[in-house]
């Protein structure tokens, strides 16, 4: 069995309703310990505000087949291809894995950017403080104390 944290983000009302409901149901489908749903700011190109979770799941999965049943989870949702960071009802990332570090076409974890990103952070700060970067060795909550003031604090969802 293979521990791992999965973000999950949407910006997009979807059939379930506000992101924060869609983040909610994919969270209710993914399983696991979840943090807190926060609002962040966008990336990229796309306008809307987007709520923010993680969560902690366990799998016998590979990543690479995790990975696919994301996907699906995410077609679930009315995810489509489009342009990359703009708005979409469902986001599904691995970010890191008990097995270390994963390379193959299309995967790489941990996740290239979730050192720099407060969103996956932030949440994850609050649920796995002490987990490992498999590249860095630095913990979870070494890897937040480092990002500077440049990316703003997410809020809670209930403050959208």
């Amino acid at each position: 069995m293979f521990r791992f944290v999965i973000a999950v983000g949407s910006n997009q009302r979807g059939r379930h309703g506000s992101p924060i409901e869609e983040v909610r149901h994919a969270l209710a489908i993914i399983g696991g310990s979840p943090s807190a749903i926060i609002a962040t700011a966008p990336l990229g190109p796309s306008r809307r505000r987007y709520a923010n979770a993680v969560t902690l799941m366990e799998s016998v999965l590979q990543p690479p087949s995790l990975l696919s049943w994301l996907k699906s989870v995410e077609r679930s949702f009315g995810r489509r291809p489009g342009q990359r960071w703009g708005a979409r009802v469902m986001d599904l990332d691995i970010i890191l894995w008990s097995g270390g570090a994963w390379s193959s076409p299309g995967l790489t974890v941990p996740h290239s950017a979730f050192r720099e990103r407060r969103f996956v952070l932030d949440p994850l700060a609050a649920i796995a403080p002490d987990w490992r970067d498999p590249v860095t060795r630095r913990t979870v909550r070494q890897l937040r104390a480092r990002l500077t003031v440049r990316s703003p604090a997410p809020r809670r969802a209930g403050a959208w």
